[in-house]
């Protein structure tokens, strides 16, 4: 027996897919020995993780295949992502320090990484919506922390990763490590304190479902569906189905002939209205519009409150007003209300994750996400509620002017690091005595008889 023939043999006998197994014996622990068991927690794969890794994403019932790609053409995804990813990016990132009083804001290297450019190829608001939105499409996010060198616990950048070439796992003590494919060049292992790994609901210790194809797989292919369905409704002139109809018996040949010849001339919306021209006999009986096609609409109404129930995303913020919302009126009960059930989730999330990989644990630093530019309301209001805050009629304030003026973006002023106490500083009158009445002095002038 040959050995070609007993390694044949031998690799027919592993279990899983051939082709899982052949990358593994080109890539696997085996081949590049630098992690013991890399995949022993993992030894297969199922058929949806197998479609998500190779992007075929997860087939809904109502026939389209739902992943990230596909559910960018549902303007209800679209929107929601885009509100939440938009609105974490534009949100100052503070750097402070815990002092016996409460905190205060400092300066630090890191402002920059965070505020304005995590890696030399993007900026910050790029990153933090890539970070966002690769949350809600896979489920995880992940960014690489890059350091000046292998022994530093200096900061130099953030490396944001495609959620698909990172493959977290943990090896036979339990530890956990990730697996990092780039774009370009070999892969390589990181230690849990060098990456950033933001999960979502439904995290196993190793990776998270994703919201878009496991809670509104259905939702989105119903809307894929709906919207492929509307768009050949109408490419048909946006009419009901209708039949042509005859006395005589025709030939297979001839009724092919007559629908291409009718399909060609009368469907589209440009040729909805051109007059019909019957010959031999034909008759036009229309359809009745069905069911399905009337309840159109309210599929795709009753779809968009699904995506965004799963996204946490009030329907009133991306365009539908239909029903009226419970949040309050006004620009500022809204902001706040979205920054309190909808943004809080990722935002306590970014900033734990950050706090524990960036400072260790003697220093006294932090970072929070500033959100009082969301939360602000209109302009009349807020010069209430600041009037307010330095005190008015007597009333002691909480806020210096200086404070004030640095939120409206004014330099600070001499002697506005004060605060109004609320103390009357009127000043009271002191009572003196009243001086003696006293004889006019005698005249100087001269007698009028003086010479």
């Amino acid at each position: 027996m040959s050995e070609a023939f007993k390694a044949a043999q031998a690799k027919a006998r592993l279990p899983g897919s051939a082709v899982l197994n052949a990358w593994r014996a080109q890539h696997g622990p085996e081949t590049t020995g630098r992690v013991n068991n890399l995949n022993e927690t993992r030894q297969s794969l199922t058929v949806q993780e197998l479609a998500n890794i190779i992007g075929g994403g997860a087939i809904s019932n109502a026939g389209p295949v739902v992943n990230e790609t596909t559910a960018m053409k549902v303007s209800a995804v679209y929107a929601c992502v885009a509100l939440i990813g938009g609105a974490i990016s534009t949100l100052p990132l503070p750097i402070y320090e815990r002092t016996p009083d409460g905190r205060k804001r400092v300066e630090h290297p890191y402002w920059w990484l965070l505020n304005e450019q995590p890696e030399p190829d993007i900026s910050s608001a790029v990153f933090w919506e890539y970070m966002v939105a690769a949350r809600l499409f896979y489920g995880d996010c992940f960014a690489e922390i890059i350091r000046p060198s292998f022994r530093s616990n200096a900061v130099s950048g953030f490396k944001a990763h495609h959620p698909l070439r990172v493959f977290p796992f943990r090896d036979s003590k339990g530890s956990l490590f990730y697996r990092v494919q780039p774009l370009v060049g070999a892969e390589y292992v990181l230690h849990p304190a060098d990456i950033i790994h933001i999960p979502s609901l439904g995290y196993d210790g190793i990776r998270s479902p994703s919201p878009i194809t496991y809670a509104a797989r259905q939702s989105i292919g119903t809307s894929l569906a709906a919207s492929e369905y509307s768009a050949r409704f109408f490419s048909n002139g946006a009419r009901p189905d209708f039949a042509l109809k005859t006395t005589g018996n025709l030939t297979e040949e001839q009724a092919k002939l007559l629908r291409a010849t009718w399909g060609e001339r009368h469907s589209g919306v440009a040729n909805a209205h051109l007059p019909a021209i019957l010959t031999g006999g034909l008759e036009v009986q229309q359809l009745t519009l069905s069911a399905v096609d009337s309840q159109i609409l309210a599929t795709s109404s009753w779809n968009l409150e699904e995506i965004c129930r799963v996204l946490g995303v009030p329907p009133f913020m991306v365009g539908s007003t239909e029903k009226s919302t419970s949040w309050g009126t006004g620009q500022e009960n809204m902001g706040r209300g979205f920054v309190k059930y909808t943004l809080l989730r990722d935002l306590r999330k970014f900033e734990q994750e950050f706090n524990r990989k960036l400072w260790p644990v003697r220093q006294k630093l932090f970072v929070e996400f500033d959100v009082s530019g969301i939360e602000r309301g209109d302009l009349k209001t807020e010069n209430e509620a600041l009037r307010v805050a330095l005190g008015r009629a007597g009333e002691p304030g909480w806020m210096t002017t200086n404070e004030v003026r640095h939120i409206k973006l004014l330099p600070p002023i001499a002697g506005g690091d004060t605060v109004n106490s609320g103390v009357s500083t009127t000043a009271t009158a002191v009572a003196t005595p009243a001086a003696p009445e006293t004889a006019p002095a005698p005249s100087q002038q001269p007698d009028e008889g003086a010479t």
